[in-house]
């Protein structure tokens, strides 16, 4: 399966341009290349490294260790499994390995077909739903295992 090669939008462009000579501009153009594209593409990251002057392995370094960066495009329905303390002591983890489980993929993670993604997060804020997975922003709250195959059988079937 041939990958086309992403470029950069004369937009990003301009703004990697902008921000440049400022303190701070990593982090910020990243969000902003995120934000264009759903991840940061390596082609991305490369041209980003020689437009900033920054090392390739910082580029990386910052990508890797802020949890909000993905390396990967996210799934047409991207899953979010809290494992905030609320949801983690009522079985999150269970429910996180359920959805690697029955879509046979790892986290962060996006299944083959394009379809869905998964990955942990650090509390929603519906800690009185535990455990709770979001997809998309739609919440399911109050889960137990045998909730997630009928979970990726309502996405499936909106297509």
């Amino acid at each position: 399966m041939s990958k086309e090669l992403e470029t950069m939008t004369p937009e990003l462009r301009a703004f990697v341009e902008e921000w440049k000579a400022k303190p701070g501009n990593l982090i910020m153009v990243l969000h902003r290349v995120q934000q264009t594209y759903g991840y940061i593409p390596r082609e991305i990251a490369i041209e980003t490294s020689k437009l900033l002057d920054v090392p390739l392995a910082k580029i990386y370094g910052v990508i890797t260790f802020y949890n909000f960066f993905r390396l990967q495009k996210a799934g047409k329905y991207n899953i979010q499994v809290c494992l905030g303390t609320a949801c983690y002591l009522r079985g999150g983890d269970d429910i996180l390995k359920g959805f690697e489980r029955e879509l046979g993929v790892g986290l962060n993670a996006t299944t083959a077909d394009g379809m869905f993604s998964v990955e942990a997060v650090r509390c929603l804020g519906c800690c009185g739903l535990a455990p709770v997975a979001v997809v998309n922003g739609e919440v399911h709250g109050k889960l137990e295992s045998k909730d997630v195959e009928r979970i990726i059988k309502l996405y499936r079937e909106r297509g």
